[in-house]
């Protein structure tokens, strides 16, 4: 059986490539209005942060969004990456060791 290739992008913060599956999408729309993006399709611009809650608070101690999107962002919306990074890793770490 032919082996699938594996979609691949960078993480925004560390400049490493990971498996697209293991990053999260943050997108900025028409609007330049930043939000999160669980299923990838949302349109407009977007960049990827990995599922780590340390690299999410990289990401708010530097402005990482701030200054890939090129406008000021909120830090609520800096907060609530962190709190939706810390579910996933904590969903990925109970339901991936199965």
């Amino acid at each position: 059986m032919k082996q699938r290739k594996i979609p691949m992008r960078k993480d925004i913060v560390t400049g490493e490539m990971q498996p697209k599956k293991s990053l999260v999408r943050v997108v900025k729309n028409k609007e330049n209005e930043v939000s999160l993006d669980p299923t990838g399709k949302k349109p407009g611009r977007g960049a990827y942060v990995s599922i780590n809650v340390d690299v999410a608070r990289q990401a708010k101690a530097k402005k990482t969004f701030d200054q890939a999107f090129d406008i000021k962002i909120d830090d609520s919306f800096y907060d609530e990456l962190i709190e939706y990074v810390d579910h996933q890793q904590a969903r990925r770490e109970l339901f991936d060791n199965e």
